[in-house]
């Protein structure tokens, strides 16, 4: 197929370009500065009709992955990259007559409040429900993604949970950072019970949902290993692949909510760059189990994760090693 991926500069994005580009698709990538994969480019922003629809031209296929994925930040930059952005991408398929199937990325917390999530299924986006502008607006456009949902372009939604791998720098890599630095604490018992997916069984999924979406589109799927683990187990055995420390204390739930509230308020008001150190919604993320249902998901795909968590684990103490 030819396909293009926005967001090529993420972890995901880049991981699923190249193996689309091993199996011998056509691949284009759009996003704002050169992700330096051995494809065609458009560098431009999503939102940039122009740029888009030069990048959807000729196409087969779009995987949509592009978002503001900020905890903190001014609500207009979410809703221009995550809700417009997406409006235009999905236009742009919409007019491009080649393309015939579109898979959006989206995120479990479009459809949930952040009460705990034993067995879920995925339930629909709920921008009313949905924690913080990153979830609110990208409930938002993933409703609008599936509103293009017709018989002349198929849109699957996949959501992964919580990715994570070699050279990952959201989740991995603020755990490593602050475990070297003795800040990395364990929020409450740290016994709550929480999935995660390795990336290369997300991407295998986005590839899988590609090949499916003409025959199986017009819903959301979560994807996850399925594989619950403790938030200390998981903590403790990303620790142990990097060679660092794992956490040895621990911080009262409603300490780190408060902790999270108060420099959500300092980062918004004196708009410092980057994430806090703690969030409300990383404090609800580390103290309460959520994970998933993923018998849906594994039916309409035909897909099930390659990688177990022990062997990411493994695979990250080699890259750390390296």
């Amino acid at each position: 197929m030819r396909v293009l991926v926005t967001g090529a500069t993420s972890m995901i994005g880049a991981e699923l370009a190249r193996s689309l580009l091993t199996r011998g698709d056509e691949v284009t990538v759009l996003q704002r500065r050169p992700s330096g994969l051995p494809c065609r480019e458009v560098l431009g922003d999503i939102t940039d009709s122009r740029a888009v629809a030069d990048a959807v031209a000729g196409q087969d296929a779009v995987v949509h992955l592009a978002a503001k994925v900020h905890v903190v930040g001014p609500a207009r930059d979410f809703e221009r990259v995550n809700v417009d952005g997406t409006r235009t991408v999905v236009e742009a398929a919409t007019r491009a007559l080649s393309v015939d199937r579109l898979v959006h990325v989206s995120t479990p917390s479009v459809a949930h409040a952040g009460s705990a999530l034993v067995g879920a299924g995925a339930g629909s986006a709920d921008p009313r429900r949905a924690r913080g502008q990153y979830a609110r607006t990208k409930a938002v456009a993933e409703l609008i993604a599936l509103g293009a949902d017709d018989e002349d372009l198929a849109v699957l939604v996949i959501r992964p949970h919580l990715v994570w791998g070699p050279g990952d720098s959201q989740l991995v890599g603020r755990i490593i950072e602050r475990a070297r630095t003795g800040r990395l604490a364990l929020v409450g018992s740290g016994a709550a019970l929480i999935d995660s997916t390795y990336v290369d069984n997300a991407v295998a999924a986005l590839v899988r949902a590609l090949e499916c979406a003409p025959v199986a589109h017009g819903e959301a799927l979560v994807v996850s290993n399925g594989e619950p683990r403790t938030v200390a187990e998981l903590l403790a055995g990303i620790c142990a692949a990097a060679g660092v420390p794992g956490p040895r204390r621990h911080v009262p739930r409603s300490l780190a909510w408060t902790a999270g509230a108060l420099a959500e308020a300092v980062w918004s008001t004196f708009r410092v760059e980057g994430d806090p150190p703690m969030t409300r919604f990383l404090a609800n993320q580390l103290s309460t189990a959520h994970w998933f249902d993923q018998r849906r998901t594994r039916e309409v795909l035909g897909w099930e994760p390659a990688i177990s968590l022990d062997e990411g684990l493994q695979r990250l103490a080699g890259a750390s090693r390296d």
